[in-house]
């Protein structure tokens, strides 16, 4: 399992510049923005700042791709992980960072800047990852001085250029690779190089990187999306009225999942628990899917100790149907460290037992068993207590089960991580932390500080998410 880094950003720390939105993006569904820009802009220097939540990796993925009818492009990306800015014009120059982003519980702030009027190869491109310029290069190659690159302008003069964020290369052949994920405040700043200080700092405290308001110029062809509008979400608020289309996007993308305040969603390097298809996560993984005849299981990005405090926690899973008309077969709870390292009998194992199964953090035996339905809403209320913490489960809002630690293993110093197992390729677990996108939400509850969209009341259970971590976790 990916462990925390100090300088991962997980929208924990207190800052006096807050961000409300978020977009997410999914491959499934083919979604992009593109534009055409009229004009050339800067062709020699610019910068492109963006925070990423990313919920898939290993395959290639473009952030940026500005390219014309002549074949020539630019971009921004991620290949094997590694962050990769292609200045393109006449040669490929390229930088690809040795580091792998791999973390998907955290957000990363990325910087790609390029200025090829310096007369130091070096100093022409350039990237940034958590405030941090990288140095270390799996490929680097640069742009010869006063070399012009397409960022961002049609660069042939036929005003017919393609200018796409979030996938999609201009020509339909090389394919769309979308970043599986969530992204927030991007910008394009058009003829100037800027440094990571103009976005972000780092935490006095902490060391953690966070965002700040940038205040300074765009630049004519330059754009900054904030994703507030739920109705436009392509909508430039720099000024410059540098509008991006969307493709196979709507306002049901925009998210709150943000860099200032970080949800659990599913991990995907726990792959899996048990089983295969390690893969099937979709909808800013939020939505697990079942494997061929198997269970598969994933953890949430966020632990708790229930030891600790005396907060109450709450999320939700919607079942969807088997279509081989099987039944509901999934397992959904909370489940310790301990047991997720365990090679002994008490690791836990969905087993093969039809209708809907219950797994818990406290490895109950037997675990608590009840049908489900296409449809149903299972709550999971964990009430902290020092000496005897609880878990509640509710079925479509009313109490299914409460459920006691076991006394026979002291998980006292464990974290414990929202848990699901799901059954055979028809089925589908929506997960709901407060920032649903597949679950069907009509309520609109929130918890008691305000964060979070549920289904049922949470029962002044707190949404997992990072504003509360911070205050309770």
């Amino acid at each position: 399992m990916e462990t925390l880094q100090r300088l991962h950003n997980r929208g924990s720390i207190s800052t006096g510049y807050e961000i409300d939105n978020s977009l997410k993006v999914e491959a499934d569904n083919s979604e992009y923005f593109r534009r055409t820009f009229s004009s050339a802009g800067t062709q020699t220097t610019g910068t492109v700042s963006f925070w990423i939540k990313r919920t898939s990796l290993g395959t290639f993925q473009r952030e940026v791709d500005c390219s014309n009818t002549s074949g020539n492009s630019s971009g921004i990306f991620f290949e094997s992980d590694q962050l990769c800015l292609d200045f393109g014009g006449a040669g490929r120059h390229s930088l690809r960072s040795q580091a792998k982003l791999r973390d998907t519980s955290a957000w990363y702030h990325c910087m790609a800047v390029w200025d090829t009027t310096q007369s130091t190869d070096t100093e022409r491109t350039k990237l940034y990852i958590n405030g941090s310029r990288v140095t270390s290069f799996s490929t680097a190659t640069y742009p010869s001085q006063n070399a012009t690159s397409q960022f961002f302008t049609p660069n042939d003069g036929s005003g017919s250029g393609n200018n796409c964020l979030f996938s999609r290369h201009n020509s339909a052949s090389l394919g769309q690779h979308t970043p599986d994920g969530y992204h927030a405040e991007f910008h394009y700043i058009d003829g100037t190089a800027k440094t990571p200080s103009d976005f972000g700092e780092f935490d006095s405290a902490t060391g953690i990187w966070k965002p700040k308001e940038y205040t300074g110029s765009h630049g004519s062809n330059g754009f900054y999306l904030d994703f507030a509008d739920a109705a436009n979400l392509g909508d430039d608020e720099s000024g410059n009225g540098n509008d991006f289309t969307e493709v196979n996007i709507t306002s049901a993308d925009q998210a709150t999942d943000t860099p200032t305040n970080n949800f659990c969603t599913l991990n995907f390097n726990t792959g899996y628990i048990q089983g295969s298809d390690a893969t099937t996560f979709t909808q800013g993984a939020t939505t697990r899917q079942g494997g061929s005849s198997s269970y598969n299981g994933a953890l949430g990005t966020i632990g708790i100790n229930p030891f600790v405090g005396s907060a109450k926690w709450y999320w939700e899973v919607e079942l969807s149907a088997n279509n081989s008309g099987d039944g509901i077969e999934l397992g959904a709870g909370w489940l310790a460290t301990s047991i997720i390292q365990s090679t002994t009998s008490d690791k836990a194992t969905a087993g093969n037992n039809a209708g809907f199964q219950i797994w818990t953090s406290f490895n109950f035996d037997p675990p608590a068993e009840g049908t489900g339905a296409d449809g149903d809403v299972f709550g999971f209320l964990l009430q902290c207590d020092s000496s005897n913490p609880n878990l509640k489960i509710y079925k479509n809002d009313t109490l299914f089960t409460t459920r006691h630690t076991a006394t026979s293993h002291d998980f006292e110093n464990d974290f414990y991580f929202p848990v699901v197992f799901i059954y055979n390729t028809g089925m589908k677990a929506f997960c709901n932390f407060g920032n649903p996108f597949d679950a069907t939400v009509s309520s609109g509850n929130t918890d008691p500080n305000g964060y979070g969209n549920f289904e049922f009341d949470t029962k002044s259970g707190y949404a997992l998410c990072t504003k509360n971590l911070e205050e309770y976790g």
